[in-house]
């Protein structure tokens, strides 16, 4: 791995088998020119990002980033890949630090806002509501900065933007088309939800995919000879089967996204499960 540029004492930029990464480690960048080779027991962390134009955006907001912010953002993308075994986009290394950073600057100002999503955040995205605590956690170790909760919320959507590969702006609207929907069950049938069952875990892992394919244009596909299935469904469950068209209605005049009967047929079980869970359903 061979010196491309120097961007600070801490940060360098250099190519891999002929790619560009960005490499961090204790004073890596001292006494150090482009083309000499990196030694590797000063490489502490390699940042590979796919994109070119979103590695220019990270060079630029490294090169005057604390090392600390850094290695926090880089140590809580680590730890959410381990907690969540899935593949995060490369962006996130950008978003995340370039988030994490503006949030040490805004608490400095003494500049602090309410998440209105905490309580949804919390609920609809349990796994990354966790890495938030731990960021948090991990700043207030580090930096002696003691951030609320909302903050980790924050901190959550951005990993869920990397799981699907989605917008801010985007996400923030699926968690709320999670929110309606399950609001939408509840007023229908006059019921409570138990957050704490698991078919209202079952059922929000399904809103959760169900809105990524809307912002995705993507759709369950009418699978031959399906009729039956759903002819099926109408005759068991006719009343979560009811309150599943008026989602698919809602959803289409909302968001403008057609919801295939076959989606229709599998939340009206999600549904059923919901309304009859008893303390066998615990999770």
């Amino acid at each position: 791995m061979t010196v491309e540029k120097v961007i600070n004492n801490n940060v360098i930029s250099a190519l891999e088998n002929g790619r560009e990464v960005v490499v961090m480690g204790r004073g890596i960048g001292f006494q150090i020119r482009a083309g000499m080779e990196i030694p590797k027991d000063q490489i502490e962390k390699v940042f590979r990002l796919e994109n070119p134009d979103v590695m220019d955006q990270f060079k630029n907001l490294v090169q005057k980033l604390p090392p600390e912010r850094l290695q926090i953002s880089a140590e809580v993308i680590q730890y959410a890949k381990g907690v969540m075994d899935k593949k995060l986009n490369h962006n996130i290394y950008l978003t995340l630090t370039d988030h994490i950073n503006f949030a040490i600057e805004r608490y400095q100002k003494k500049m602090m806002f309410a998440n209105p999503l905490l309580g949804e955040i919390r609920t609809f995205y349990r796994e990354e509501y966790v890495i938030g605590m731990f960021a948090i956690d991990l700043i207030e170790r580090k930096l002696g900065i003691s951030f609320p909760v909302d903050e980790a919320a924050s901190i959550a959507l951005h990993i869920v933007n990397a799981e699907y590969n989605t917008r801010m702006r985007d996400t923030i609207d699926m968690t709320k088309i999670i929110h309606d929907v399950l609001q939408m069950v509840e007023e229908y049938f006059q019921i409570e939800m138990d957050p704490n069952s698991a078919s209202y875990g079952r059922m929000v892992t399904h809103l959760r995919f169900l809105a990524h394919r809307i912002y995705s244009g993507e759709s369950l596909e009418e699978g031959a000879g399906l009729e039956e299935f759903h002819a099926m469904i109408r005759q068991m469950y006719p009343e979560e089967y009811a309150c599943g068209r008026k989602i698919q209605e809602f959803i289409l005049q909302t968001y403008g996204h057609r919801v295939s009967a076959e989606e229709i047929s599998y939340l009206s079980v999600h549904i059923r499960r919901i309304r009859f869970s008893g303390s066998e359903d615990k999770i």
